[in-house]
């Protein structure tokens, strides 16, 4: 197909088809090095209640405890198959999530955000790592807290438009408060690592206090945390015709995360977020608007 000429639900199917390899690549390595990994959020209620995507959803997700995203990263950073490679706030320039994301070489997937950061963003699936939180409420505030901040301030530096939360004169104002912040950041921050290190002082440790068996995905933490438990060991369910790990009480973790999730969205609560630009890498393009 020519530039400009896909449907958006051409566009949507072909992406996640991609988004499926990347996925089952990230399995065959973590395979090969005994690397725990699950199936999360949409991706894993797409597993169970579709057996696959989410008919509207165009992202994959994948969840690892704390110590095997390090290991994975580590291995991923030497190399991956299925025309893969790992990116994070280290090895890429321009990339503001302070998690790993999984590119499909040789494809695109442009945002306003990426295309103001310079960065070259494959077709890719999110890595979020999991880790444990503190026991103590008052180290806790302050462990989600300095995550929550170091994300978004990170997001801050490398883009000035930022998507915010609400439409009309207050998302004006958001904007314009964002766009604020952007300067500041650019003005006070030399090393856009730093956000990464600042990030990391969250990631718990003895020394500073005791953990709990409570888990969040603190480079997204809009969520309540989960107990260790729900998590591992995982259990298997069929996405797209391929048996790969969910959470292993996935009810719990399902019902968590979704309320009722067995109950399908109604229509116009089905939302499909594509990029300005999707190139596919053999030829066919998407482009938003045309």
């Amino acid at each position: 197909m020519s530039y400009g000429m896909m449907t958006q639900e051409e566009a949507l199917r072909k992406l996640q088809s991609i988004e499926l390899e990347i996925m089952l690549s990230v399995g065959e390595l973590c395979r090969e090095n005994d690397i725990t990994w699950f199936m999360d959020s949409g991706t894993a209620l797409g597993a169970i209640r579709h057996q696959g995507f989410i008919p509207w959803d165009d992202d994959v997700d994948v969840g690892m405890l704390r110590p095997d995203y390090d290991r994975f990263v580590e291995v991923a950073s030497k190399g991956m198959g299925g025309g893969c490679t790992m990116h994070n706030s280290g090895n890429t320039h321009g990339f503001a999530p302070l998690f790993t994301k999984i590119f499909r070489d040789g494809t695109r997937f442009e945002t306003a955000e990426t295309r103001e950061a310079g960065l070259e963003q494959g077709i890719f699936v999110d890595v979020f790592p999991y880790d444990r939180l503190y026991v103590d409420p008052e180290l806790r505030r302050r462990q989600i807290s300095n995550a929550s901040i170091s994300q978004k301030r990170s997001y801050l530096y490398h883009a000035r438009s930022i998507t915010v939360p609400h439409q009309g004169a207050l998302g004006a104002v958001e904007r314009a408060g964002c766009l604020v912040a952007h300067g500041v950041e650019h003005l006070i921050v030399r090393d856009p690592t730093d956000y990464q290190a600042r990030f990391n002082q969250s990631i718990p440790s003895a020394e500073k206090g005791e953990v709990s068996d409570l888990c969040l995905s603190l480079a997204w933490p809009n969520m309540e945390p989960v107990r260790e438990r729900t998590l591992v060991p995982t259990a298997t369910a069929t996405f797209e015709g391929h048996d790969l790990p969910v959470p292993g009480a996935t009810d719990e973790y399902l019902t968590f995360m979704y309320g009722d999730w067995r109950q399908i969205p109604a229509p116009e609560d089905r939302h499909t977020h594509l990029p300005l630009l999707l190139d596919f890498g053999d030829g066919s393009v998407w482009k938003a608007g045309e």
